[in-house]
């Protein structure tokens, strides 16, 4: 009887996990296409309802995350209508640039929406437990945005300043999830940080170190990112000492996408280098000419 009843609680449990992601993707896509107008509206109407219930503390977190996930949603969605006039404007010679431009839109619209998610889902744990603490990773949530909403109008290439003030954030933010066990510092030449370079690139490296190297190692680790240049060109490495990088392994679909970018905006004259020191970690490096028209 037990045994049943503990398939039962299995299954409950299972059913309401389906169902609020059901609910989450649904969410997701209304907001993604209602206007700011009645949102706004809606907003209104929710908090002052909120507001009667006691949930005024409730409402102006889910207003705030719903303003957030709408910019992303609606960008996702002007980014795959550029995608689809591109292609149609484009001819034979030109397509494969302008097609590799549209999908690094949509790319850099759709801010990982489950990292998002567990980031405000980490402020409300962390504004029963530490308030102080909370305060400070919604300001990096909010540096974060800062320096990302602009890439996502970039066809191909940010501020490279720009891009490490988003990996800052960001690592910040992973800091509070993982606490003492993520630990990292970047070296930016201040002469270098205003040269164009690959947006969403370094972010790419940085998510990488993570997942597959800090986060697997029961320590954690440490990160660098470092830009300097080298014969002529602009070097940016991202390393780590964590799990290490198996150099027979195919590429994921981060770095195929970075190897794919950088064939096609710099014609075979930039690289991406991966190299897995004897001491262990990994060095990952893009490498890129430095232009400085744009």
């Amino acid at each position: 009887m037990k045994h049943r009843d503990d398939n039962k609680v299995l299954d409950l449990i299972m059913d309401i996990t389906d169902t609020v992601t059901v609910v989450w993707w649904k969410f997701f896509d209304w907001l993604a296409v209602v206007p700011w107008s009645s949102l706004l509206g809606i907003s209104l109407v929710a908090m002052i309802v909120g507001g009667a219930l006691g949930l005024g503390g409730l409402m102006p977190a889910l207003v705030f995350a719903s303003f957030i996930i709408k910019s992303l949603a609606g960008g996702k969605r002007s980014a795959e209508i550029a995608a689809t006039a591109a292609a149609t404007r484009a001819d034979v010679e030109a397509l494969e640039r302008r097609l590799l431009e549209a999908e690094m839109a949509a790319l850099q619209a759709q801010i990982e929406p489950h990292f998002l998610f567990n980031t405000l889902a980490l402020i409300g744990q962390l504004i029963e437990t530490n308030p102080a603490q909370a305060t400070i990773v919604h300001q990096h949530l909010i540096k974060y945005l800062r320096s990302a909403m602009p890439q996502m109008r970039d066809k191909g290439n940010g501020k490279l300043g720009l891009q490490m003030d988003m990996c800052r954030a960001y690592l910040n933010i992973m800091q509070a999830r993982m606490q003492e066990r993520l630990t990292y510092e970047i070296d930016l030449p201040s002469e270098l940080e205003f040269l164009p370079f690959p947006s969403m690139m370094i972010q790419t490296l940085v998510e990488n170190s993570i997942k597959h190297g800090l986060e697997p190692k029961t320590t954690g680790g440490h990160i660098r990112i470092t830009a300097k240049k080298v014969d002529g060109q602009l070097l940016v490495e991202v390393s780590d000492n964590g799990m290490g990088f198996d150099m027979h392994a195919d590429d994921g679909m981060g770095l195929t996408n970075i190897r794919e970018r950088l064939k096609v905006l710099y014609s075979g004259k930039a690289q991406l280098v991966i190299e897995a020191p004897q001491a262990g970690g990994a060095v990952v490096g893009i490498m890129v000419p430095i232009d400085t028209k744009q």
